[in-house]
């Protein structure tokens, strides 16, 4: 799930840490070393389980079917099989099989979370909310059902509602890493920027290979004016992963906010090598050609940018003719 936080030369990204996803009962033992009762609707559903975990999807839907047909009450493979639906991204099977679930035991707090994360998935996230809302009156401690609830709300935009869902599921988890990443997300749309550097900082402590804080405080340091940690952060992400040609972008962004046009254009360079269909650089990259007076190499990356329908501003473009003293 992403959300836009800001626009600079170009639209920076707000990454939002993926929500929790669906929770299977948990297995007690390894396919390879489970002895099957063949009536027990309990073992069929224990191994699908270490299927599940496995990823051997198909397989652990054939256990649940089983159960299933040992015992078409036993809420706890109904709540699997839609867990393993989820996990192949079928959501209206897992929605279904949850549906079962809670019609067998309506205070299944589990298969009510699994089915909001669901819903989640599909885009309803009042349904989805609904859903959790049911799981944390059942168990008020369930750290996932507030974290994906505030995920929620964030989807939403009710930034507000989602900072208390995080701080409690930081309350609950205190190594929550995602609950402090989302939270400084949740800040940083509402310019909390303070507040969000302190749990993108908390991230980078618990992991400190977090990609997605260290690109994430970047921005925020950028929207504070602070484009030398923005450079940093921005650095150390590409440390990380060489392959991010937009965070490449991002980073000549800040080097043209601070004047020192090479490093920048080297940025765009880089961005362009590794995606050459990437026309907002193409256009970051001839404005800043433009400033050091490169007309030439300003037109060729402006005519690239149009031909991949970037939408050129047309004050630049009247600019950039009057400076060059072409027309087109």
């Amino acid at each position: 799930m992403r959300n836009k936080l800001f626009a600079l030369l170009t639209i920076l990204v707000m990454a939002v840490s993926l929500i929790v996803g669906c929770q299977t009962v948990a297995k007690k033992t390894e396919p390879t070393t489970l002895e099957i009762n063949p009536r027990s609707a309990e073992a069929y559903t224990i191994r699908g389980a270490a299927y599940y975990s496995e990823g051997r999807y198909d397989l652990a839907i054939a256990d649940c079917n089983e159960a299933l047909e040992i015992d078409p009450r036993y809420a706890e493979a109904y709540n699997n099989r839609g867990s393993v639906y989820y996990s192949k991204g079928q959501y209206d099977l897992a929605i279904a099989d949850f549906n079962k679930a809670l019609e067998i035991n309506p205070r299944y707090a589990k298969a009510h979370y699994n089915r909001g994360t669901a819903y989640y998935s599909k885009g309803q996230y009042d349904l989805a909310i609904a859903d959790f809302n049911k799981a944390l009156e059942i168990n008020p401690r369930y750290a996932e059902a507030h974290y994906n609830r505030g995920t929620a709300y964030c989807s939403k935009g009710q930034y507000d509602l989602a900072i208390p869902d995080f701080n409690k599921a930081l309350e609950l988890n205190p190594r929550y890493v995602d609950a402090y990443g989302n939270r400084g997300n949740a800040h940083a749309e509402q310019g909390q920027y303070d507040q969000a550097i302190l749990d993108y900082t908390k991230v980078l402590e618990l992991n400190p290979k977090d990609f997605e804080a260290y690109t994430n405080r970047a921005k925020v340091y950028e929207r504070k004016g602070d484009y030398d940690r923005a450079i940093l952060d921005f650095t150390k992400a590409l440390e990380l992963n060489p392959t991010r040609f937009d965070i490449y972008n991002c980073r000549g962004n800040a080097y043209a906010v601070k004047k020192q046009y090479h490093q920048a254009i080297s940025d765009y360079s880089k961005a362009l090598e590794l995606n050459p269909t990437y026309a907002m650089t193409y256009y970051n990259r001839g404005a800043v050609y433009r400033i050091i007076e490169n007309y030439q190499q300003s037109w060729e990356d402006i005519k690239e940018a149009q031909k991949l329908g970037y939408p050129i501003p047309a004050k630049f473009l009247e600019d950039l003719r009057k400076a060059s003293g072409r027309e087109r």
